[in-house]
């Protein structure tokens, strides 16, 4: 039976006889015997084994380079070597896979451009290994917490013909043939029908039937933007809260990053470490203080006032009514606040219709949770509940209440305060890990030009 290696490397007793496999990281040998670095991604560390000139299988020693799949049998003794516990004395060696002289992971640095060219090799490399782990387990992590805290969890749609964002960055989905004038009422669905940019709505409608749930899937945007924070293709985690407020809704949102946060730092098995050494130094120092520390509130407006006292120079000038760029969000986190910060209470006018409208007619019960080094990472609201106000909101927007009738609907029959909220989950993984382009936290990431793999 084969043994994972991060399981070898803990444990508590040495071991006759087990069996791993995984790639040769590194081969060095001597006349009589050979070393092998084994990983098998389970973890970041290495199992060192020792490798007798004559064993079963050492006649092909010399085809066990760097990329190679090998199997290793043998006797797991304490380790003689400085940083390790374990390593395998073998007394069988299997070859599996040989790889060329041109797997190009060889012991070196790669840059990061380099490395997303050859996607379907990344994960072999030690960072991304490490990120790809961190986000297994950040995705579990998301489904305890709303688990412990009664959510039901909710699979909302990917194609849909609502429009969340009312931006209309949307992928069409069609059969019909490329280049053709498209008729929507001869399509699959008889109409036009899109990706989703979020599941919204759908949620809302689970909300004010199930209380508290969530959904957590890809979601899709046709934004032509080349930024380190942008992608078409994105996962998002979007719980909606019946009978709670934008308080509540901000109350969640804190609990909800702090917990992830607390995770990673308490279950990371070895992989912060690569993340804080190699990327951000400062990243394990910063986690912890997020962890620890209440999180800032500030209004927009006073978040404005703020921008515009503090004598800085930004490249998207700061007004009232205008939405916070990345810059200005990074100034009230890193700058001036110097922790988290959630911002509420935005101008309506740069808010989708579905907010709900404040006393003063001019704001929205909007709010953006802002962390150091990324910028927003939630945005989230009280929902409109009111049907009449709802509808003028719609009006205002230029949408249809045709278009909308089951979403009406829910204002319709048995309304209530509701409120939710959006995390990007990549840049949730750039927060945890350091990384600074999201194209880097994402298997395969899609971006404007870019579809390969």
């Amino acid at each position: 039976m084969r043994t994972l290696i991060k399981n070898a490397l803990k444990s508590a007793h040495p071991a006759d006889s087990i069996t791993v496999k995984g790639w040769v990281r590194t081969r060095r040998d001597s006349k009589e015997f050979s070393f092998i670095e084994l990983n098998d991604g389970s973890c970041l560390g290495n199992l060192q084994c020792i490798a007798d000139a004559g064993i079963s299988g050492y006649d092909d020693i010399h085809k066990m380079s760097t990329g190679a799949a090998v199997g290793i049998t043998g006797q797991l003794i304490e380790s003689q070597g400085k940083g390790q516990t374990w390593e395998i004395h073998a007394s069988s060696l299997e070859l599996i896979g040989e790889s060329p002289s041109d797997f190009p992971l060889q012991k070196k640095g790669h840059s990061p451009e380099f490395l997303r060219s050859i996607s379907h090799l990344r994960p072999r490399a030690n960072l991304y290994g490490a990120v790809f782990r961190m986000r297994s387990r950040l995705s579990k992590a998301i489904h305890r917490f709303f688990d412990e805290q009664d959510f039901t969890y909710v699979h909302t749609p990917i194609i849909t013909d609502s429009d969340c964002e009312g931006a209309g960055e949307m992928f069409r989905v069609t059969t019909q043939q490329q280049g053709a004038a498209p008729k929507p009422e001869e399509d699959f669905f008889g109409k036009d029908t899109y990706l989703t940019v979020s599941g919204q709505l759908e949620g809302e409608a689970f909300a004010t039937a199930l209380s508290n749930v969530y959904t957590f899937g890809p979601t899709f945007r046709a934004e032509n933007s080349h930024t380190t924070r942008h992608a078409s293709e994105f996962w998002m985690v979007e719980p909606e809260m019946a009978f709670c407020d934008l308080e509540g809704d901000m109350d969640l949102a804190e609990e909800f990053v702090k917990y992830l946060v607390k995770d990673v730092l308490d279950n990371n098995e070895g992989d912060l470490e690569i993340f804080n050494k190699f990327v951000d130094k400062g990243l394990r120092k910063r986690l912890e203080f997020v962890a620890e520390r209440p999180f800032q509130r500030v209004s927009y407006t006073e978040a404005i006032d703020i921008l515009l006292a503090s004598g800085q120079k930004f490249e998207y000038p700061v007004e009232w009514g205008v939405n916070l760029q990345s810059e200005h969000e990074r100034f009230l986190t890193e700058e001036h606040f110097k922790c988290p910060t959630t911002v509420y209470n935005y101008p309506k006018s740069v808010k989708p219709f579905y907010m709900r409208t404040n006393d003063d007619g001019k704001t929205v019960t909007a709010m953006d949770v802002l962390v150091p080094g990324i910028g927003e990472i939630i945005g989230g609201a009280q929902r409109e509940e009111r049907l009449d106000v709802l509808q003028a909101n719609m009006k205002d927007h230029g949408l249809s209440e045709e278009d909308y009738w089951w979403y009406l609907d829910l204002r319709k029959y048995g309304t209530c305060p509701h409120a939710g909220f959006g995390l990007g989950f990549e840049r949730m993984l750039m927060f945890v890990t350091g990384m600074k382009n999201i194209r880097d936290v994402i298997p395969f990431a899609r971006t404007p030009g870019s579809c390969e793999f």
